[in-house]
């Protein structure tokens, strides 16, 4: 899987972006994913561990559209009726717990799996996982900040932000037992949803000071998000984990430029004020592209990093 799939575009203006891409993408391979996608996604076993609760079609007046919400439950969440738990919410839910329902069939990030074992062995805080889901068509839009020159699309960024702040945060605070301030709140996502999980993050420190940013769309709108984090007046108080695979891309000049792009943003953020391994985790994953697998090998890692047991 490269790392940006033509076939994440659903609702895009399909033409212009197949033109400008056409170097870097193959239409044909992305028929044949969508294809397997619909076909698999019927044959495909659910995977789901642990207490994991659906909320269908949480409306948004905001966006003026509905996405399901996944939320996985630590162990031990009905005994204490006292006890409250840091929050993760993560973009692309459907990618996160279930085979069933993921992106590539059978290609999950096993949050659910990794999340039991590591609380299970005391390596991090027992904790909510809020997973929720992309609405496909405008997913895009929805997870990058400005339009990118290229693809002729994005920049709904801020209203996805507001959906995730003014109305996804105060049900599952209403619903959930949860520690609601900054403190223990994290953010994370990958490719687009890396990107947005570090443009709200910083946008939002007073909302969330955890940050996943795993395998960044760092190129979208020629490198915005790097000079959004050199105009930063200050550095917020927040962890953040940012890692990229070495191998996405269709060729090794694609694979050279994402790792290059991903050492800048470190080093913008690190000019900032991050201190690399205290509140600033950089890590290259060698051989890995850009894909649910890859990514589901460094959750354990990046849970350890933000909630790590006291």
């Amino acid at each position: 899987m490269s790392r940006f799939p033509i076939s994440w575009f659903v609702g895009a203006n399909k033409s212009k972006i197949y033109k400008s891409q056409m170097r870097r993408y193959s239409i044909l391979a992305s028929l044949v994913t969508l294809f397997a996608f619909s076909v698999g996604l019927a044959q495909q076993p659910h995977t789901l561990t642990g207490d994991i609760r659906l909320h269908k079609d949480f409306h948004s007046q905001i966006l003026s559209n509905n996405r399901h919400l996944t939320v996985y439950l630590p162990s031990g969440y009905d005994s204490d009726p006292k006890q409250r738990y840091p929050v993760l919410y993560f973009h692309d839910g459907q990618n996160l717990f279930d085979g069933a329902t993921s992106f590539i069939p059978g290609q999950e990030w096993r949050l659910d799996e990794t999340a039991q074992s590591l609380i299970a062995a005391r390596k991090i805080e027992p904790l909510i996982i809020v997973g929720l889901y992309n609405t496909g068509k405008d997913r895009v839009e929805e997870y990058s900040p400005v339009p990118d020159p290229k693809y002729k699309v994005g920049g709904r960024a801020d209203l996805y932000g507001r959906m995730l702040v003014e109305e996804v945060k105060p049900f599952i605070d209403h619903n959930y037992r949860t520690l609601k301030d900054a403190k223990h709140t994290g953010l994370g996502g990958s490719s687009l949803g890396g990107l947005v999980s570090l443009y709200l993050g910083l946008k939002y420190p007073n909302v969330f000071e955890r940050l996943a940013v795993v395998s960044p769309s760092v190129f979208w709108g020629d490198k915005f998000i790097v000079h959004y984090v050199e105009a930063l007046r200050s550095k917020p108080d927040m962890h953040i984990w940012l890692d990229i695979g070495t191998k996405e891309g269709r060729n090794p000049a694609e694979e050279q430029e994402t790792v290059t792009y991903a050492r800048l943003l470190e080093s913008a953020l690190v000019k900032k004020g991050w201190k690399l391994e205290k509140d600033l985790k950089y890590f290259e994953a060698q051989g890995a592209e850009h894909n649910e697998h890859a990514w589901a090998s460094r959750v354990g890692p990046m849970l350890e990093f933000l909630f790590p047991k006291k």
